[in-house]
């Protein structure tokens, strides 16, 4: 009977968390319906999540592009069209790499620390403090980290595929010999302003779900030191596996908004 329960639990479960997360996105609306932004703090998170997170995004889109070309020019060299190697690279980095490895790496750096730091303020009674003084803590903790992440992530996710497609240059044609008229007209042939729009939309999408599953395993910690671990670790897993998810459904839908190589 406890197998045939599972499943159900398991349902009710999913439903319940959904639902918790939908309550959180109605106050986070509501708080920015009020028009109370307190950007001071909005700028204190965009150094915190935007200039705090480049070096490791920076790496993490250089390297990715390196290895990738690497990989790629050892098989087009064996098809003879080694120098279409930068086409491919920039609309990996564009439309898939640059993106999902920039969130990923975010939700690990920044999703950690936003779960830790309202966990704890939570575990240690802070946020029932600002409830006392009439401060709503969606309003002071969540909508300043919220609105850091929508100008951050992009930023983020740019930085990201120009380093990617930089590392890419470097290794094809200073490694490689590719000639670089071939390889930078390859690149520009086949990427266009849909390919960037494509990268930039999923960024915002995955700042979105970074922040509401990360301050929202912040604000459900309990029972001390151990309930803030237990929340951080859920809010890295959590957000990883569901940008993951939901890269797969937003790469089809927004083939047809921003169609591959331009076609109609």
């Amino acid at each position: 009977m406890e197998l045939l329960r599972l499943p159900g639990r398991a349902f009710l479960d999913f439903l319940s968390y959904m639902g918790q997360l939908a309550s959180l996105m109605a106050e986070l609306g509501r708080a920015m319906s009020l028009g109370v932004w307190r950007l001071k703090l909005v700028a204190q998170q965009i150094v915190s999540i935007g200039y705090g997170s480049q070096a490791v995004v920076i790496v993490t889109g250089a390297f990715t592009g390196a290895v990738f070309t690497f990989q790629s020019y050892m098989e087009f060299k064996y098809y003879g069209v080694e120098s279409s190697v930068g086409a491919l690279i920039s609309v990996s980095m564009c439309r898939e790499l640059g993106p999902v490895l920039a969130g990923l790496m975010v939700a690990g750096r920044v999703g950690a620390s936003m779960a830790a730091d309202i966990g704890t303020m939570k575990v240690t009674e802070q946020v029932d403090a600002l409830r006392v003084m009439g401060v709503h803590p969606v309003d002071y903790l969540v909508l300043p980290r919220f609105l850091a992440m929508m100008i951050s992530m992009p930023l983020l996710i740019a930085e990201s595929i120009t380093f990617g497609l930089l590392a890419s240059y470097m290794v094809a044609v200073f490694g490689y010999g590719i000639p670089k008229p071939w390889f930078m007209m390859h690149m520009m042939d086949h990427t266009n302003m849909e390919d960037l729009l494509c990268g930039m939309s999923k960024g915002f999408v995955f700042g979105i779900l970074i922040t509401i599953i990360s301050c929202h395993q912040g604000l459900k910690a309990e029972n001390g030191a151990v309930g803030v671990g237990i929340g951080t670790t859920r809010a890295v897993v959590i957000s990883s596996l569901v940008l993951l998810i939901v890269n797969f459904f937003m790469s089809i839908l927004l083939n047809y908004v921003f169609p591959l190589g331009g076609a109609a």
